[in-house]
């Protein structure tokens, strides 16, 4: 349900980052919470060159 975040890929790396920091101690962790594919999230946010850093639980 990657349609309930914001579409624009940089706006949407933002976002993730921020609930990352504030709710969840890891990526898979926030996407069962919220119901999505972290593969497909992870895909949109590589296309800007964006990749998760699981020590310190953040996109770069």
């Amino acid at each position: 349900m990657l349609d309930t975040l914001p579409q624009d890929p940089f706006i949407l790396v933002s976002y993730v980052n921020t609930l990352l920091r504030d709710r969840y101690s890891s990526l898979e962790e926030l996407c069962a919470e919220l119901g999505i594919n972290c593969t497909e999230l992870e895909s949109r946010l590589r296309a800007i060159g964006k990749q998760y850093n699981a020590f310190f639980n953040r996109f770069y």
